[in-house]
């Protein structure tokens, strides 16, 4: 169980850099470069702004161990979808295989965490059935 935690930390620390962290600090820091990743892709300014809002919305709710399963069921279908569609849009607009390889490879990060999640809540649960 704790090797489940600990797996689980690091996967959801590197997520909560990567996708709440980051993009919060340049909203809130350098705002000017907060569409610097959308505007290339043909977004509207408003999609960036909106994104690191839900971006940071969905990394707390799954860092947050007390947080409603259902709740974290949504943050890590919200986040996922982002990074799909990430690689979507750098599939179909600049076709950079750096920019498309980077959303997977969180991506990846995050099914860690996913996993380890559900392992930690089927373990916590199994050991309120044999109370």
């Amino acid at each position: 169980m704790k090797n489940y935690k600990i797996i689980f930390w690091v996967a959801t620390a590197i997520i909560i850099l990567w996708e709440g962290v980051m993009p919060l600090s340049t909203l809130l820091f350098a705002p000017e470069q907060a569409t610097v990743g959308t505007r290339p892709l043909g977004y509207p300014d408003y999609f960036a702004y909106a994104l690191i809002i839900c971006k940071a919305l969905g990394v707390i709710a799954i860092s947050f161990p007390k947080a409603p399963e259902k709740l974290r069921e949504w943050a890590y279908a919200g986040l996922t979808f982002s990074l799909i569609f990430a690689f979507i849009s750098h599939a179909c607009v600049d076709k950079n295989f750096v920019y498309m390889l980077l959303p997977l490879m969180v991506l990846g990060i995050l099914a860690v965490s996913y996993i380890y999640n559900q392992k930690i809540q089927k373990n916590r649960h199994q050991k309120n059935v044999e109370r």
